[in-house]
């Protein structure tokens, strides 16, 4: 049975969709089959992995509102053993049109969590935001990754977000996890880069992944290409850091 894990943090730009079509693709390498759900009306997820945003007819919009199946959503990808459902700008008017809906904060676990039985891993790529998207992400998740920049402001809004997730066990998903925390765009020339990891790991020690992912040329490259890191430059020093990732991964979920 697969484990659902969403990528979140509503800082924007701290590497949640860069770890989740990384992550996706080393996973996949790792012959663990992958369905990567796009749930961030930037729709940079899809495009990442190869996807023609303008293309997309059924994607996670559908998914959520529940006017198309998951199976109708899902496309394959240019990684090996990865799907995903795509999303689509029409996203943005989600948390609108659910808002008078019953059970709103459920329409994505209704509608994924059948699937856990094809896959060995679904990831969420969440919106920058705490919104319902975010909430729906949550509610249909097993556990939670959430993407830390070694930047000024790093901690800053964490505490935010772990209240949403300590709220969310309480009142819609008792079975919520945190899966790890993950210091992303790590500098080690910076002081501050340092001062963050250090910061983080005194703070949560055991809540934070061994593995770093390193500020890389080439992570910021493979987007323009849609492609994954592990499509683009296997041998670079992103590709390196998201294959450790996902084996640490594997190994704790063993």
């Amino acid at each position: 049975m697969g484990k659902i894990i969403a990528i979140a943090n509503q800082k924007g730009g701290v590497g949640k969709t860069t770890t989740s079509v990384n992550l996706a693709a080393s996973l996949g390498v790792l012959e663990k089959k992958v369905l990567l759900i796009d749930a961030d009306p930037q729709a940079n997820a899809t495009s990442g992995l190869g996807v023609d945003v303008e293309s997309v007819e059924v994607g996670s919009y559908q998914l959520i509102e529940h006017s198309a199946t998951a199976e109708d959503c899902i496309l394959s990808t240019n990684a090996p053993h990865v799907d995903i459902i795509p999303a689509h700008i029409d996203l943005v008017a989600i948390e609108i049109e659910l808002v008078d809906k019953d059970e709103r904060e459920y329409m994505m676990r209704k509608a994924i969590t059948h699937l856990k039985d094809s896959y060995d891993y679904i990831l969420i790529d969440c919106a920058p935001s705490l919104g319902l998207l975010t909430l729906n992400a949550l509610t249909a998740a097993d556990s939670v990754i959430i993407p830390i920049q070694c930047e000024y402001f790093a901690l800053e809004g964490l505490g935010k977000l772990l209240n949403t997730i300590k709220s969310v066990q309480k009142i819609h998903n008792k079975a919520l996890d945190i899966e790890g925390m993950l210091l992303t765009m790590y500098d080690s020339r910076l002081r501050l880069s340092n001062q963050v990891v250090e910061e983080v790991q005194k703070h949560f020690s055991d809540m934070v992944f061994e593995t770093i992912i390193q500020r890389n040329v080439k992570l910021g490259e493979a987007p323009s290409y849609g492609e994954s890191i592990i499509n683009y430059d296997v041998s670079s020093k992103g590709a390196s850091n998201y294959l450790s990732l996902a084996k640490e991964i594997i190994k704790k979920n063993a």
